[in-house]
């Protein structure tokens, strides 16, 4: 896909001589630093739902008595 973004100057020059000093091209450079961000977030987004379902084991609605198994799961 191409994508046209504008960033600033100083940015660009550092970015253009570390994907140099790598041997790699600008854009793997881009790719590897999306990657990056992207799975970081990913993380977060794990810790915060986590948090979540701790809470929600605090209800009594959620109470693992009430909690099917994976074979009354099923069936239904």
């Amino acid at each position: 896909m191409r994508i046209t973004i504008e960033i600033p100057d100083a940015i660009a020059q550092r970015a253009i001589t570390m994907a140099t000093d790598r041997q790699m091209t600008l854009d793997e450079l881009v790719v590897q630093g999306l990657e990056a961000v992207l799975s970081t977030s990913k993380v977060r987004v794990g810790g915060e739902a986590m948090k979540l379902f701790a809470a929600m084991d605090q209800l009594p609605e959620f109470s693992a008595e009430n909690r099917f198994t994976r074979h009354e799961a099923n069936t239904r």
